[in-house]
């Protein structure tokens, strides 16, 4: 604990010019979390004793996985010569899928320190935020991190981020979260550059809300940000969207731990309690107000948040549907990018089509689910949204394969395109570009960041994106390469849609919508996958890919035989003869009536590519 850290740990300030709200913004992995914990050490907020690494990071997931999912604020007190002031910082997430996140927190501060690891420079996500922060008026404080590390080349990456940012490379401060080296003069810097926030304290209350949680014992907690007026215990205000009213139970700021206080004033960041236990009451940019003395205008509050990736979420257990719908409800408050609503599968029973910012933010959804929740679900192969339009002009959005018009001739299919944005060093140029190029990539430009590092610019289809092209990416480049990447309409593509057929009926379940140089492919990993998977019965039962009535690849999971002749020793041929006759009669008659059952297990497996290990040996 530094011997300037404010006493006591949480200062009442009022005064809005004592207040500084500021986030950290960054790649996934430069350390923004480390020095969210150093800075809650050298303040004081948090005691030796009781300080973990990762302190903010409150999920089990977010630790085992060492990323922050969910947007942490925390206020700590700091005194500069003889005035104490309160710094409310936002630790935000790094990773693409969660930036609605990091657009949520920097709409709720007046500066953001842009973190970048010295060793590694600036990546995709740094620029992606960086020209967040910008678009929100923020005011910048460039730092570079980790300046401890054997590999660090501060000198390098100073020049670099003063080139982006404008102003000299002596601006860019070298701090190292781990060993605290330039911690109290970032705070210093903070104070002295980042402007304190503005509103009128005689007006009437508005506070945004930019965070909800639900707690099992005291319901919905409500972050909030004042802007005007203030708020009180006890007071009766009203949500400004639902004009639901609510007493304010219980009403002050987070130190990193919930601590009441007396208020909230002009500026201040912190939460209210009012004991609802329905999780709609509480919308992430909503506007909070007074019942008595109400705000006439709502605050600009957030724009909505489009998914990029589709998926169907449904319980194994039939009977674990409400559950799954009160579960998404209570998910959907800590996670305002989750969208979702109700559907039926033939194959898979009663379940939701969930809306996701992307791939990691399906598998945290899902992980979630089954941690916190307790909920055994699969999720379906993730689709992205289509626009199909049929010679009778009529138009149809697809967001799941089975949607696909059928019967119809289909005179046009437009699907999503995103700009990518890949960072990486120049080595690696070549083989990016046939991985983009292999993904029906057009390329827009190329620029140098440095002498070894080079942005390429690339127009792909959302579709090709979300599966493994991220991984794959990785894979082909070391793990030097990153991604960024943003919606930019759409385009009129050859796509059709495969189906798979069992005993010539269909399954909706492993249908998928591809291109069509791409479908003969699909269709033989899926008849072959689903080959391994589905058991053998005591008929034949073909297994094929189609698109419309064209079949395109077929597998045969071969009957179970009985040996019939087992009781024939020697003998006349024509009485083995009539005994197979009279097998195969019975088995003719046994694939009329007989249907396939595909085991639950098959469907997890072949959905969530479980064998793909196995695909790839043979």
């Amino acid at each position: 604990m530094s011997p300037r850290a404010a006493n006591p740990p949480v200062p009442a300030a009022t005064d809005p010019a004592l207040i500084r709200n500021f986030c950290i913004i960054a790649h996934i992995d430069h350390g923004k979390s480390t020095l969210a914990d150093r800075m809650l050490g050298i303040t004081g907020v948090v005691s030796d004793r009781d300080m973990r690494a990762q302190y903010l990071d409150r999920m089990d997931i977010e630790r085992e996985r060492g990323i922050t999912i969910k947007s942490q604020a925390v206020r700590m007190p700091w005194q500069v010569g003889d005035t104490s002031y309160a710094l409310n910082m936002i630790d935000t997430p790094g990773h693409v899928d969660f930036s609605y996140e990091v657009s949520r927190s920097l709409a709720a501060c007046e500066g953001a320190i842009l973190l970048v690891d010295a060793a590694q420079g600036i990546e995709a996500q740094t620029l992606a935020n960086l020209y967040l922060a910008l678009e929100n008026d923020l005011e910048i404080i460039p730092v570079l991190n980790k300046i401890d590390l054997p590999a660090a080349e501060p000198e390098k990456y100073a020049k670099e981020l003063a080139d982006l940012i404008g102003g000299s490379p002596d601006d860019v401060m070298r701090v190292s979260g781990k060993t605290g080296i330039g911690v109290e003069e970032l705070l210093d810097r903070v104070v002295e550059r980042i402007p304190a926030p503005v509103g009128r304290a005689d007006a009437p209350a508005r506070a945004m809300i930019f965070d909800s949680v639900y707690d099992s014992y005291r319901g919905v907690v409500t972050y909030v940000r004042m802007v005007d007026g203030h708020l009180n215990p006890r007071e009766r205000i009203q949500m400004m969207s639902t004009r639901a009213t609510h007493e304010i139970l219980e009403i002050g700021v987070s130190a990193p731990e919930p601590t009441p206080t007396k208020g909230l004033g002009v500026g201040e960041v912190g939460y209210l309690i009012t004991g609802v236990k329905d999780v709609r009451q509480s919308k992430v940019g909503d506007t909070v107000t007074t019942a008595a003395k109400s705000a006439t205008e709502a605050l600009p509050g957030y724009t909505e948040p489009l998914p990029m990736v589709f998926s169907g979420l449904y319980p194994i257990d039939g009977s674990d549907y409400p559950e799954l719908r009160e579960a998404l409800d209570k998910l959907k408050l800590s996670d305002a990018a989750l969208v979702y609503e109700p559907e039926t599968s033939v194959a898979l029973g009663f379940g939701f089509r969930a809306g996701f910012l992307g791939l990691l933010h399906l598998e945290i959804v899902t992980e979630r689910l089954r941690r916190e929740f307790g909920l055994d679900i699969i999720a379906t192969a993730p689709s992205v949204v289509y626009e199909v339009t049929t010679e009778d002009k009529k138009s149809v959005t697809v967001t799941n394969p089975s949607e696909f018009p059928t019967g119809a001739k289909i005179s046009e299919v437009r699907e999503p395109m995103v700009r990518a944005a890949i960072l990486a060093p120049k080595d690696y140029v070549g083989t990016i570009m046939e991985l983009c190029q292999s993904r029906r990539g057009t390329m827009l430009g190329m620029e140098y960041l440095g002498e070894d590092r080079v942005e390429i610019r690339y127009n792909m289809p959302l579709g090709e994106i979300v599966f493994d092209f991220f991984d794959q990416l990785k894979s082909k480049t070391a793990g030097y390469a990153s991604l960024d990447y943003e919606p930019t309409g759409d385009q009129a593509a050859d796509l059709v849609k495969v189906d798979i057929l069992l005993q010539g009926e269909q399954v909706d379940a492993f249908s998928a919508i591809v291109h069509r140089d791409k479908a003969y492919a699909y269709g033989v990993l899926m008849t072959g996958r689903l080959r391994e998977l589905i058991p053998r019965q005591q008929f034949e039962v073909p297994i094929q890919a189609a698109i419309g009535a064209r079949i395109i690849a077929r597998e045969s999971i071969r009957a179970m035989r009985k040996d019939v002749l087992a009781k024939c020793y020697g003998g006349d041929i024509t009485r083995k003869r009539k005994l197979l006759e009279k097998q195969k009669e019975g088995k003719k008659r046994m694939k009329m009536v007989g249907r396939v059952e595909v085991p639950q297990e098959a469907f997890i497996a072949a959905l969530s590519g479980d064998t793909e290990k196995k695909d790839a040996k043979k």
